[in-house]
């Protein structure tokens, strides 16, 4: 539906884009009774089910089917390379989430009539309105040209970032988006960039069967605990994938088929088939008239917003990727809450004090809350507390002893600040330190607390347990 045909007709609220944080601040508001617009120029659903989270993980579980195949554990078993046949592999990652796609986003916009749809592109004006424009910049050859609003809330999200390397553009590059929809699988692959997105599929395209170089400026996952990337470029390392840490790229050459990546130092070059580019996100500002209206922007193209996500122009509220703030689904849908809430006028705050976060590797990495130097900088006396996955029951039953689980905590109180997870099941295991954080139990609270046993959650209460006891001399239920 293009929607009325009255250029003049008001919403209480228009939301411009049509991902996650879009949808969750548009059905707040219609839940609250408010008429609402939608404004989408791309496809529906953003980043996150269309090119991010939902074909990346399900492509990073095919891999690792592939790879479990030939290198488990268990004696007795067969071990052999499957075949790949990536064009049924795409396939069946882009049925998935056409399927995800109508559920979660068509589907669920059909049942909320009060949320009127425009297949547009939105420019911002000074009067709290919103122009909708083809993506060429023309205004639409019919239906509105104009909405006017009580208030919007953007949510544009982001796309990938390119460094300017001398030569990159020239010699081709793919980024996350286009790596997921190569027609064929490259023979080699050097990745640019060692953040959660780019050794997410750095290891996943080692597993399909490309020969994969990680070049990082730094080391690997460099906002966490440093131990946590030092373990991860340990067991990357041993599945054959080539990780460099602390490297300066010069430039890039084509020569035929190939890319040469020079070095800054005397480091020979790298060939390699294809690169891809995974430097980080840039918010999706471009165009949109919002320094223009009196919206900040910081550095980057982000939208500069408070706790309520309001911005600094008084109509205009702000939520997801697009803000520059830690982008995840989970915190773009419920910022998107709070945008609605806010922009409605209630008194409505983000709170990203407790914020879990995961990298999808093998094994994966979650952590919460502060690391032991964060803990002093915030005037903490930290304890700390190491355990190999090699005291997990549950890791030995499943042959698979890789990482291990760090928790923080404070010495006066004994109150949990922290836990850094390097595990195969570590996104599963994050949420009970979270809780703990949030409301402030203590090491005696994990300790006390009955956890199954042969679980990888019953890690957390060895762990902490580890912060006074020996638990290679406990018995096997941790007694």
């Amino acid at each position: 539906e293009t929607g009325p045909q009255d250029a003049g007709e008001r919403f209480d609220l228009v939301v411009v884009g049509g991902g996650s944080a879009g949808f969750a601040a548009a059905i707040r508001a219609a839940e609250r009774g408010a008429r609402v617009a939608m404004v989408n120029a791309g496809t529906i659903g953003g980043t996150c089910v269309n090119v991010g989270c939902v074909p990346s993980k399900t492509l990073i579980r095919a891999a690792e089917v592939r790879h479990r195949a030939a290198a488990h554990g268990f004696d007795g078993i067969d071990r052999r390379a499957l075949a790949v046949d990536w064009p049924r592999v795409r396939a069946g990652k882009d049925a998935l989430v056409a399927s995800l796609r109508t559920a979660k986003y068509e589907d669920v916009l059909a049942a909320y009539p009060q949320i009127r749809y425009f297949a547009a592109r939105a420019v911002v004006d000074g009067d709290g309105g919103v122009l909708l424009q083809t993506d060429g910049g023309s205004p639409l050859p019919d239906g509105p040209r104009r909405l006017e609003a009580g208030a919007v809330v953007v949510a544009t999200g982001s796309s990938p970032w390119i460094p300017g390397i001398p030569g990159l553009a020239e010699a081709g590059y793919l980024d996350s988006t286009a790596l997921l929809d190569v027609d064929e699988l490259p023979a080699s692959l050097a990745v640019l960039g060692a953040g959660s997105v780019g050794l997410e599929l750095a290891q996943a395209y080692a597993r399909l069967g490309v020969r994969v170089t990680v070049l990082a400026r730094s080391r690997l996952l460099s906002r966490l605990d440093p131990e946590v990337g030092e373990e991860l470029a340990r067991h990357l390392r041993a599945e054959g994938i080539d990780v460099r840490t602390g490297v300066r790229v010069a430039r890039v050459e084509r020569d035929g088929g190939m890319r040469r990546i020079a070095f800054q130092d005397d480091e020979s070059p790298l060939e390699v088939q294809a690169i891809l580019v995974a430097a980080g996100r840039r918010a999706n500002t471009v165009g949109m008239g919002l320094e223009e209206v009196g919206v900040a922007l910081g550095p980057r193209g982000e939208i500069r917003v408070d706790e309520a996500m309001r911005t600094t122009h008084p109509r205009i509220f702000a939520a997801g990727d697009v803000t520059g703030g830690p982008m995840h689904v989970y915190v773009a849908a419920q910022a998107g809450q709070v945008a609605a809430d806010a922009a409605l006028g209630d008194d409505a705050r983000l709170d990203l004090s407790v914020l879990p976060e995961v990298t999808f590797t093998d094994p994966a990495v979650a952590v919460v809350g502060l690391t032991a130097d964060g803990a002093r900088e915030e005037g903490y006396d930290p304890l700390v507390s190491t355990l190999g996955l090699e005291h997990v029951p549950r890791a030995l039953v499943a042959r698979d002893t890789r990482g291990f689980i760090k928790l923080v905590a404070d010495r006066v109180t004994r109150r949990i600040l922290g836990a850094h997870i390097v595990a195969p099941e570590a996104g599963e295991m994050i949420m009970e330190p979270a809780l703990a954080i949030r409301f402030g139990l203590t090491v005696e609270d994990l300790t006390a607390q009955l956890h199954p046993y042969l679980t990888h959650a019953e890690g957390i209460k060895l762990a902490a347990l580890t912060f006074d006891r020996d638990v290679a001399r406990l018995s096997c239920c941790a007694t």
